[in-house]
């Protein structure tokens, strides 16, 4: 479990982030929703320590990310995945060397080890037999999906997911989606999913925050999203125009 607890952030003489509270439950898929410019990022940026918090604590299981040591730092981030939004696989690695690249980094796994986990997590999303492919050989969900497999290489206990359907089609989106959601579940990962994709909202999301302007403005599940009488939340759900004529009157 990760809770984040009154924490603030101010970018030169602009307050970003306004004394947000949140836990995120494992074995959900934990969403951060909201417009562009709401702190959607930065919260997950202060949450794997690329920008620190004037203010406030980041609890991994009640230890106090901010307070660790370096080292103490560095031995928790060998229990995060992360899921970039481009998907940030190295071009001139296959896939295979993609997957065992974090292996490399933070386990003393043999050779034969690092392979066998490799063959594990490309088969988990559907990928098996494709290891000597290159990212250039393959479509925008594959991608995603060989990004997926190295985030879960290192048996992650938390796994973070910046937009990870930007750039594909709805129904690949929805097997990316199902994806997160299956891995959550079968490992127990406390996942957050930083997103502003509706169908990701009500598909996927058990346990959700909405920033408006960088405050905490609604938590809720995927089941009472929808009949919310949070105006800027209706606002944001329905926004398209095909969505607006359903909107609740």
């Amino acid at each position: 479990m990760i809770e984040i607890k009154n924490i603030n952030k101010t970018f030169g003489d602009r307050q970003i982030i306004f004394d947000v509270s949140f836990t995120f439950l494992p074995g959900k898929c934990n969403l951060v929703i909201g417009e562009s410019g709401s702190g959607k990022t930065t919260i997950m940026k202060m949450m794997v320590g690329l920008v620190t918090p004037e203010t406030g604590e980041i609890l991994y299981d009640g230890a106090d990310f901010l307070s660790m040591t370096l080292r103490e730092k560095q031995e928790l981030r060998k229990s995060i995945g992360m899921l970039f939004q481009g998907g940030a696989l190295f071009d001139s690695q296959t896939l295979e060397e993609n997957v065992i690249f974090p292996l490399d980094m933070f386990t003393d796994m043999s050779k034969e080890e690092k392979l066998e986990r490799a063959n594990f997590c490309l088969k988990r999303v559907n990928l098996e037999n494709k290891n000597k492919l290159f990212p250039s050989e393959l479509s925008g969900g594959m991608k995603k999906r060989a990004a997926l497999a190295r985030s879960l290489s290192i048996n992650p206990k938390y796994l973070f997911c910046d937009e990870p359907n930007s750039g594909l089609d709805p129904r690949t989106s929805i097997v990316i989606d199902e994806l997160i959601k299956e891995v959550t579940e079968e490992f127990n990962i406390t996942t957050m999913v930083v997103t502003h994709d509706m169908n990701s909202v009500i598909g996927i999301g058990h346990n959700i925050l909405y920033l408006y302007k960088g405050k905490k403005w609604w938590e809720g599940t995927n089941k009472q999203v929808l009949r919310t009488d949070n105006k800027e939340l209706l606002d944001f759900v329905y926004a398209s125009e095909f969505l607006r004529e359903l909107r609740p009157k």
